[in-house]
């Protein structure tokens, strides 16, 4: 009886500290950037976010569909290229980038899925999301779907796509 108690706690424990549990809707009362900054994989995000200037857009009314990269994803990028996209002469580069991320509107995985869309960016670019196996962007995989915010949605995806990189 004692290790069921614990084997539940522990779970209990794992579902608390996961930041799938902010699909749930404790998150959902924070807007896409406090949403981010909560989950904690998004610190390069929110740093070019700043950067950027785009913070307050992504604060606004919305809805949003964000397809975040984490830090990992910008991790995959070449050496140099986050501190160089970050520098303000390379603004506008930055904000192109960070932009074809998002979608306007709120688009959830459970609507895409068994279907191939072409979506239209912020940015003005289209973004191909695939949801015939699993949920790619531009072949970047959905790694966690559906995390609300108050004003939209981000789904979480493992590389940095880019405008006219479409898979």
């Amino acid at each position: 009886m004692l290790i069921l108690r614990s084997l539940a706690l522990a779970m209990a424990l794992v579902f608390v500290a996961s930041p799938a549990a902010f699909a749930g809707g404790s998150m959902a009362k924070k807007d896409i950037v406090d949403t981010a900054k909560a989950v904690g994989e998004f610190k390069t995000l929110v740093t070019a976010l700043d950067a950027a200037g785009l913070v307050e857009t992504l604060k606004g009314e919305g809805p949003f569909t964000v397809f975040a990269p984490t830090d990992d994803a910008f991790a995959k990028l070449p050496d140099g290229t986050v501190e160089n996209l970050l520098k303000p002469e390379n603004k506008d580069q930055l904000v192109s980038i960070l932009t074809y991320h998002v979608v306007p509107g709120k688009v959830m995985a459970g609507d895409v899925q068994g279907k191939q869309l072409e979506v239209e960016t912020v940015e003005g670019s289209k973004l191909t999301v695939d949801g015939t196996d699993g949920v790619t962007v531009d072949g970047a995989t959905v790694t966690m779907p559906d995390v609300a915010a108050s004003n939209g949605v981000i789904h979480v995806i493992d590389e940095v796509v880019m405008p006219g990189s479409t898979s």
